[in-house]
């Protein structure tokens, strides 16, 4: 994938994530249910986690270059378990 095809992939991901945390707030407003707000907190963290590795598998491709074949394969591991 290209460096603006994952910009764009990043922005997604970030923009989704800000959608949960406006409805984390709408529920914390509107509901006594702190175990739903939990799950939703672990939900958006999550998805944060992963902006954050894809983030980091990106800035390991600027420093070392494409051409390493199992750099791709690492940084789709690192963005699925991290």
């Amino acid at each position: 994938m290209r460096s603006e095809e994952k910009r764009k992939a990043l922005g997604t991901r970030l923009r989704r994530v800000e959608g949960q945390i406006r409805g984390i707030q709408r529920l914390v407003a509107e509901s006594d249910d702190c175990e739903k707000v939990a799950q939703q907190l672990t939900a958006a963290r999550r998805a944060l986690d992963r902006a954050f590795f894809e983030a980091i598998a990106c800035m390991m491709e600027q420093e070392l270059g494409e051409e390493l074949g199992a750099l791709e394969r690492y940084t789709r591991l690192l963005a699925k378990y991290g």
